[in-house]
Protein backbone atom coordinates (compact mmCIF):
# COMPACT_ATOMS: atom_id res chain seq x y z
CA UNK A 1 0.00 0.00 0.00
CA UNK A 2 1.56 3.31 -1.03
CA UNK A 3 2.18 6.04 1.53
CA UNK A 4 0.06 9.16 1.54
CA UNK A 5 1.76 11.73 -0.76
CA UNK A 6 1.22 14.40 1.92
CA UNK A 7 3.35 12.34 4.33
CA UNK A 8 6.15 12.02 1.77
CA UNK A 9 6.15 15.81 1.36
CA UNK A 10 7.05 16.38 5.01
CA UNK A 11 9.41 13.44 5.62
CA UNK A 12 13.13 13.78 5.05
CA UNK A 13 16.15 11.62 5.73
CA UNK A 14 17.19 11.87 9.40
CA UNK A 15 20.85 11.33 8.44
CA UNK A 16 21.33 14.01 5.75
CA UNK A 17 17.90 15.72 5.44
CA UNK A 18 17.69 14.61 1.80
CA UNK A 19 14.51 13.96 -0.16
CA UNK A 20 12.92 10.51 0.06
CA UNK A 21 11.43 8.49 -2.78
CA UNK A 22 9.07 5.59 -2.13
CA UNK A 23 10.20 2.27 -3.61
CA UNK A 24 8.97 -1.29 -3.17
CA UNK A 25 11.70 -1.93 -0.56
CA UNK A 26 11.08 1.25 1.45
CA UNK A 27 11.94 4.96 1.37
CA UNK A 28 15.16 5.71 -0.51
CA UNK A 29 17.13 8.88 0.29
CA UNK A 30 18.26 10.73 -2.82
CA UNK A 31 21.03 12.44 -0.84
CA UNK A 32 22.94 9.73 0.99
CA UNK A 33 21.52 6.53 -0.49
CA UNK A 34 20.05 5.06 2.71
CA UNK A 35 16.92 2.93 2.43
CA UNK A 36 14.45 3.14 5.31
CA UNK A 37 12.09 0.16 5.66
CA UNK A 38 8.31 0.40 5.78
CA UNK A 39 6.80 -2.01 8.30
CA UNK A 40 3.03 -2.54 8.37
CA UNK A 41 2.56 0.66 6.35
CA UNK A 42 4.66 2.75 8.76
CA UNK A 43 8.05 4.19 7.71
CA UNK A 44 10.81 3.26 10.16
CA UNK A 45 12.88 6.46 10.11
CA UNK A 46 15.72 5.22 12.32
CA UNK A 47 19.22 5.52 10.87
CA UNK A 48 20.33 2.30 12.60
CA UNK A 49 17.52 0.38 10.81
CA UNK A 50 18.37 1.82 7.36
CA UNK A 51 20.41 -0.01 4.72
CA UNK A 52 23.00 1.58 2.46
CA UNK A 53 21.75 1.28 -1.13
CA UNK A 54 23.74 3.80 -3.16
CA UNK A 55 27.38 4.42 -3.93
CA UNK A 56 27.47 7.20 -1.34
CA UNK A 57 28.45 6.07 2.13
CA UNK A 58 27.20 7.67 5.35
CA UNK A 59 28.89 7.27 8.73
CA UNK A 60 26.19 5.88 11.03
Amino acid sequence: MPLDPRLLEILCCPACHGDLVEQAEGLHCQGCGLLYPIEDGIPVMLVDKAKQMGAKKVDL
